[in-house]
């Protein structure tokens, strides 16, 4: 299943400010898609699970670390804010470069992403929102598919993905992009 637009309109990020704060949307290429109703208990513990092993492990580490709903702002060139047209929200992010955020949030490509796929969002996420992070430049991007208790790992090399690498929720997993980083799936209470 894939995320209802909001309409047929081209929207920018100026547009996406005057947006009523009670119903969440993403900005992909102008198109304005409806964020799904808070997500299943599972999908918050493995997102509130990863985030609480990498903010410990980015401690001392120019990092940081967030989780949704925090705006990610993905320019094509040097357009100004407004002009923007592709603003999304990631499960978890990390970013490197600290000169990209800003008081809401950030512009540019976190290095690091990672998407607890549902049934509501799973196309949405592994076609329309992946396509994206690729053509910004995100390095690393972690699709997590708790039902096959399985991740599919994308890393940018010469600016696309390619065939993602599969692996099983068990034991570490490493962040290929940011030294000294891993997931320890054993540490996930999956039922």
């Amino acid at each position: 299943m894939s995320l209802a637009k909001r309409d047929t309109a081209y929207h920018t990020y100026a547009e996406y400010l005057s947006w009523p704060a009670d119903t969440r949307y993403e900005l992909i290429d102008g198109a304005a898609y409806l964020m799904s109703p808070a997500p299943l208990r599972v999908h918050q513990e493995i997102v509130g699970e990863i985030y609480f092993q990498v903010r410990i492990a980015l401690e001392r580490k120019p990092c940081r670390a967030y989780v949704a709903p925090f705006d990610v702002r993905l320019p094509r060139a040097d357009e100004a804010d407004e002009q923007v047209d592709t603003v999304v929200q990631p499960d978890m992010l990390v970013v490197c470069d600290e000169s990209k955020l800003d008081e809401r949030g950030m512009r540019g490509a976190p290095d690091w992403i990672v998407e607890v796929l549902s049934q509501a969002t799973a196309v949405h996420d592994q076609t329309i929102k992946l396509a994206a992070y690729e053509r910004a430049g995100v390095r690393e991007v972690w699709l997590v598919h708790p039902a096959d208790r399985a991740v599919s790992v994308y890393r940018l090399h010469d600016r696309v993905f390619g065939r993602p690498a599969i692996h099983e929720m068990k034991g570490f997993l490493a962040v290929a992009v940011i030294a000294d980083l891993r997931v320890d799936w054993d540490r996930m209470k999956l039922q």
